[in-house]
């Protein structure tokens, strides 16, 4: 992959988000002229437009899509924050489903006003895409990993090493979105999905993997390094 010259950082609004963008507006704007007929109140109108405009803000935060670049052209071995958010796992797991042996995963939590855009956190092949419905537990909950709803993107590096992606829908995410297809070559630096609402994102490493973060560290997705693998 030739990488970019030139290493923009721009916001823009997410696709997924357009819609609920343009439906909440007319809501909030709807509701806020209603309430303000409604209530023989002196309060100004501007005072309505500033509340709702508030929680119009939050909506349109959540929706943001900054445009990343990786600052190095290196990333052989290299795993990246698939997402925003916080460190919330980092330990060894008996990963029972595809690898039938002890896996390295850490986990990053997306709070309401994180970044809800997700990364490929490494270079290499998209082997298998798996989607499973199951609870809305919160999102920080271990449990969550394997009874919430979840799409699993399993990755083969150039490597060889398999490397697996896990997007769960938290207690108020309700919708998984996975732009990664299978057979085809993925690269950091290019979306994997969208998890709306809060949520969270397990990556799953070989044991032995040197770990780049800590508990309760910030990350910034497709910036942050977490890993080096061997």
């Amino acid at each position: 992959m030739i990488r970019r010259l030139k290493k923009l950082k721009k916001i823009r609004i997410h696709r997924e988000g357009t819609n609920t963008l343009i439906y909440s507006f007319i809501a909030l704007a709807a509701i806020a002229i209603i309430l303000w007929r409604s209530f023989d109140t002196k309060i100004p109108f501007w005072a309505f437009t500033a509340v709702f405009g508030t929680v119009y803000l939050i909506v349109l935060n959540f929706y943001r899509s900054p445009i990343r670049y990786f600052d190095s052209d290196d990333t052989e071995k290299i795993v990246v924050a698939p997402a925003d958010g916080k460190i919330v796992v980092i330990e060894e797991v008996e990963e029972n489903e595809y690898f039938h042996d002890k896996r390295l995963m850490i986990s990053i939590f997306m709070s309401l006003f994180n970044v809800h855009a997700n990364w490929f956190p490494v270079d290499g092949k998209v082997k298998f895409i798996r989607h499973q419905n199951g609870n809305y537990h919160k999102a920080w909950l271990p449990k969550a990993s394997e009874e919430n709803e979840h799409a699993d993107v399993m990755i083969t590096t150039p490597e060889g090493t398999d490397i697996l992606c896990r997007q769960i829908a938290g207690a108020m995410a309700r919708r998984i979105v996975t732009y990664a297809k299978e057979g085809e070559e993925c690269y950091i630096d290019e979306h994997l999905g969208f998890i709306k609402l809060g949520s969270r994102v397990d990556i799953f490493l070989p044991v032995g993997t040197e770990v780049c973060v800590k508990m309760g560290q910030k990350t910034t997705g497709d910036q942050t390094v977490i890993a080096k693998l061997k």
